[in-house]
């Protein structure tokens, strides 16, 4: 077997491959006895068969299977001892001459190799880059405060419609009269918020209802351009309000108002579990903690954009083998189409590129991931999936079981991997780069990733 491998222009690859016949006979013919042991052929009891009818039956498809086999293994072997970085696979490449297999040989094989192209993506202490720490106020506090207090809420029946109140009444549409309409749209126990009533003179029609009140209002002014809105109100089908001009009258039944919960231990301990807040200040203190910890995580976030776009602009313009990707993107979306990776493929290449950057910074700071890691990302995952329905006492070994059952999901752990790897890589880059620590408001820090 011979290999070679040209490569002038450094990013667009050309392997070859000459397979001769020694290369894969002897197991070709280990795998045609072993044919001729099981085949089960009229006329012959097994394992007597003629191996000159074996070899005519199986034979061809044989050799194809093991010249395939040894490609595929002499391949990867060769990119790996040569340390080639190959982007995707390597594809039959277009100068690929037929080749007849029902032969002995020598085939020659011709493949298309995708290489990455040199870059140097190195940080030092040399490197300045801004750290934004964003500050936990006591505004900030309070609107958490507020937030448990409302996700603790709970709705009360009230004698007069007041703000957010919710109101629930049945229903009736009216003709041209003012009368109930015959064979009309009736609806029970229909359920309205006024305050988010879009037209200001429908809105104010509900001031100062109480049950028993009827009032005469109209959907599709009420929900201008909001057709499902009316629908969901009327509990019909939207075709049916598409051309709704009727009045309907709303006799009110219930009016149910929101009350947030009150700060107290009750509440202390529903959000930090029993005893972990003794009084408001500790409740406060844990509050600002909390917040501390996920405002960090954004934080870092923002450094790892930093980090990305100081890198890219230092890298500067990368030539990638375009040609080649195009027909490994086009091979991966066939169900897509060529449209499609025109359209998407200048994004391809700046993720491809920031991919590579960050190879070269891992390789090159030594950042290894070990099982521990992939399972605190998984964990902290599930922990911020139930923070965001305002549970944050979640016992440890529930975010364990949570945890694992995320893990046993193949399509989970390369994105899991990936985040480890950031984590890691990012905690060392702070430590090897000059980091300019900037202390701003959680306003000013929003405004600063909408302008990224």
């Amino acid at each position: 077997m011979n290999i070679s491998f040209e490569n002038p222009d450094k990013i667009n690859g050309l392997m070859t491959i000459t397979v001769e016949q020694a290369d894969y006979q002897e197991k070709v013919d280990k795998t045609l006895k072993n044919y001729r042991k099981r085949a089960n052929i009229p006329g012959f009891r097994p394992g007597t068969a003629p191996m000159g009818m074996i070899k005519r039956q199986f034979g061809t498809q044989v050799k194809m299977d093991e010249i395939n086999h040894l490609l595929g293994e002499k391949l990867t072997e060769y990119i790996r001892e040569n340390k080639i970085q190959m982007l995707g696979e390597p594809l039959a490449s277009e100068k690929q001459q037929p080749q007849d297999l029902a032969g002995d040989g020598p085939f020659t094989f011709m493949f298309d190799i995708a290489v990455a192209p040199e870059m140097n993506a190195e940080l030092t202490a040399k490197d300045k880059i801004t750290y934004y720490n964003i500050k936990v106020d006591d505004k900030l506090i309070d609107d958490q405060v507020k937030m448990y207090a409302q996700q603790a809420g709970e709705f009360q029946k009230a004698e007069v419609f007041n703000g957010n109140d919710t109101i629930t009444g049945d229903l009736r549409q009216l003709d041209e009269k003012g009368s109930t309409l015959e064979g009309g749209i009736t609806t029970d126990s229909g359920m309205i918020m006024p305050a988010y009533i879009k037209d200001e003179a429908q809105r104010k029609l509900f001031d100062g209802c109480k049950p028993g009140d009827i009032i005469t209002f109209n959907p599709k002014k009420a929900y201008p351009d909001n057709d499902a809105e009316v629908a969901a109100l009327l509990k019909v089908d939207k075709e049916q309000v598409k051309d709704l001009e009727s009045d309907f009258s709303f006799q009110v039944t219930e009016i149910r108002h929101f009350q947030p919960a009150e700060v107290n231990q009750t509440l202390f301990d529903r959000v930090f579990g029993e005893g972990t807040c003794k009084d408001e200040k500790e409740f406060r203190q844990k509050i600002a903690d909390t917040v501390k910890l996920q405002l960090q995580q954004n934080s870092d976030f923002r450094f790892l954009q930093d980090v990305r776009a100081y890198l890219e602009k230092k890298v500067g313009d990368v030539k990638f083998p375009e040609a080649l990707l195009k027909r490994v993107m086009l091979l991966n979306n066939q169900d897509r189409g060529a449209d499609y990776v025109e359209k998407n493929f200048d994004g391809s290449i700046r993720e491809l590129k920031w991919h590579l950057i960050k190879e070269q910074l891992v390789s090159a700071n030594q950042v290894k991931i070990e099982d521990d890691d992939v399972k605190a990302v998984a964990k902290d995952i599930v922990r911020q999936q139930f923070a965001q329905y305002g549970m944050s006492n979640v016992p440890d070994d529930v975010l364990e079981n949570y945890a694992a059952e995320q893990l046993k999901k193949r399509e989970n752990i390369d994105n899991f991997v990936d985040r480890a790897v950031e984590l890691k890589l990012m905690q060392t880059l702070k430590s090897v780069i000059k980091l300019t620590e900037k202390s701003v408001s959680l306003e000013d820090f929003n405004k600063l990733m909408q302008e990224k």
